[in-house]
């Protein structure tokens, strides 16, 4: 009996050898395995803070190459570098070409208006002299070409400004009651003279909303010029102000000969002119520039029919 109880146990122990060393293998695997993870975040960890304070350097303009190993943070710092200089002369390039732009259109806009005054100017003084009915239809002819060829001149330079980025809108709180007022007093006399009915609805409010002014009130002054442009004798032209939570809406309404619906996609475009328009003045610069205004302020604009025919032009600008 205790010959087999020690045949027993000597065959026991083995396999218990086995697996205690199984186990402390897989113990040293684990720490080692533990080992790895934390060594690998935190070289990740690491590497994410160094290329954290390179995107802060980037940005506030300190950024340098802190080595020059061959590890794949100096190949990124490297790129990084070749990046920001070309970003730094693409910038100054950029500056320096709007400079010159900005240049070359208060140039433009001063050589100009000389000469254009200077025509306006021999036309008032040829009027007042003692002319033949022709001579005299000459002068009104070459009036109302120095005075297109003004408008056309200042059109030019606020397009560019416009589009070139030259200008700025300066925004500042107002009464759209007091825009709107303004506007009106521009064109009464006019609409007045041409038989037409003049409106302006919505000035009683005391509400405000955050906008150019100057701007604005040049792209209004345009959709009321259209308006009473195209609304024949005994029409009527609405300018009134609805205002909402997020934003006012400014709508210029007319009787007038109105814009087919396929055209109104059409109209916004540069020297884009109806062919039901040809025979009247213009040069299809105005609902341009309404477009580059109204947009420049985060608003947008839409055409819809009007309730006694016609068209009504919708400028939609954010209160703030």
């Amino acid at each position: 009996m205790g010959h087999e109880k020690f045949v027993g146990s000597g065959q026991q122990m083995p396999w218990f050898g086995i697996c205690v060393a199984v186990c402390v293998v897989a113990c040293i695997g684990a720490v080692l395995s533990v080992g790895v993870v934390l060594y690998y975040r935190h070289r990740e960890r690491v590497m994410l803070k160094r290329l954290d304070g390179m995107l802060n350097a980037a940005i506030n303009g300190s950024f340098s190459i802190a080595s020059f190993d061959e590890s794949l943070l100096s190949e990124v710092e490297a790129k990084f570098s070749q990046y920001l200089s070309a970003s730094a002369l693409s910038a100054k390039n950029v500056s320096e070409e709007k400079e010159e732009i900005k240049q070359l259109i208060s140039d433009l806009s001063h050589q100009t208006k000389t000469p254009i005054t200077n025509l306006l100017l021999y036309t008032e003084l040829l009027a007042e002299q003692e002319l033949p009915t022709e001579g005299r239809s000459y002068v009104e002819m070459l009036r109302g070409q120095a005075k297109r060829l003004e408008f056309f001149v200042e059109a030019f330079v606020k397009t560019s400004r416009l589009e070139t980025g030259v200008f700025r809108f300066h925004k500042s709180e107002t009464e759209p009651a007091v825009l709107l007022e303004t506007v009106a007093g521009q064109f009464e006399m006019r609409a007045r003279e041409k038989g037409i009915t003049f409106c302006v609805e919505g000035a009683e409010t005391s509400q405000k909303i955050k906008l150019d002014v100057k701007w604005t009130g040049e792209a209004l002054e345009n959709l009321v010029d259209n308006a009473i442009k195209y609304t024949p004798e005994g029409g009527k032209v609405t300018l009134r102000a609805v205002p909402y939570e997020m934003f006012w809406k400014i709508d210029v309404e007319d009787t007038g000969i109105g814009i087919p619906e396929e055209e109104r996609s059409k109209v916004f475009g540069r020297f884009y002119r109806s062919a039901a328009v040809a025979e009247t003045e213009g040069i299809g610069i105005g609902l341009y520039l309404v477009r580059r205004i109204i947009a420049g302020q985060g608003g947008y604009v839409k055409f819809s029919d009007g309730s006694e025919g016609g068209t009504v032009v919708s400028v939609f600008l954010p209160r703030d």
